[in-house]
């Protein structure tokens, strides 16, 4: 004579479940609610307290996303269900993350990356700036020079602490730097001559074939991959899709750069 709850749950987690398999494995395991178990899930948490934090880290990530995305005026959002033509509005999105994160109590302050790269900028006179938490909790920042922009810089400080490199080190000499930024501009029309990441990452690569230090910092790379970066600008395309191909989680100020480089 009770009511059963549990498979009423499993009936509606089933499809979110499925996708989630045929996104990670390319099919899913399971042909039905009953056959999935997903009441069993629970018994895959070996830690509750570092699943509970990892939580809080990606609302304050999706935080930031929203707060961008509002900034940029993005309006396309899909929302399943009754609503699904209309959607939902980035400042719907940010009040009701705003509401989670109160109701947690984090703030965008447990973020360490967002306080470092706000001083940077503030210590050069506003100019962008980006910070990376390392896995091993240090903290490292760039800063915007007339050769690299702010991430390009972070990324360059980053690989010299990891391979423990000498920071007084050029790891690109302004010799191989402006060569590329005069191709930039007198042939490839950029109106902007500082290097992007990717920029760098290739040019480093080439140094790296006779420079055994250079080899040592690309070496680095690999422990780059789950580490935290803020920077106080939107970035640029290019420089987003590189640190989240070497797997670095990033977020950014809903700010436009002071230059052509991040206001595309």
């Amino acid at each position: 004579g009770k009511m059963a709850v549990n498979y009423n749950r499993d009936v509606d987690i089933f499809p979110v479940l499925n996708a989630i398999f045929e996104k990670i494995m390319g099919y899913s395991p399971y042909k039905s609610p009953t056959d999935m178990g997903v009441n069993m899930a629970g018994y895959c948490i070996t830690d509750d307290a570092v699943c509970c934090q990892a939580s809080k880290d990606e609302i304050i990530r999706r935080y930031y996303t929203a707060l961008c995305d509002a900034r940029k005026g993005r309006t396309n959002y899909y929302v399943p269900g009754e609503n699904a033509k209309k959607g939902r509005t980035p400042k719907e999105i940010v009040s009701k993350i705003e509401m989670l994160m109160s109701k947690l109590g984090i703030n965008v302050s447990d973020r360490k990356t967002v306080a470092a790269a706000l001083h940077k900028s503030s210590i050069t006179g506003g100019e962008p700036a980006t910070a990376i938490e390392l896995n091993d909790g240090r903290i490292v920042t760039g800063k915007t020079s007339s050769l690299l922009g702010a991430s390009a810089a972070c990324l360059i400080n980053a690989l010299k602490v990891l391979g423990d490199i000498d920071d007084n080190i050029d790891l690109l000499s302004p010799k191989i730097i402006e060569p590329v930024q005069r191709l930039k501009v007198d042939h490839m029309g950029s109106e902007n001559p500082r290097l992007h990441t990717d920029e760098v990452l290739l040019a480093l690569s080439v140094c790296a074939v006779d420079d055994p230090i250079v080899k040592k910092a690309l070496d680095q790379l690999t422990k780059l991959r789950n580490c935290e970066l803020h920077s106080t600008v939107i970035l640029s395309h290019v420089d987003e899709n590189t640190f989240r191909k070497l797997g670095i989680h990033v977020t950014y100020e809903p700010k436009r750069g002071t230059t052509s480089l991040y206001s595309k």
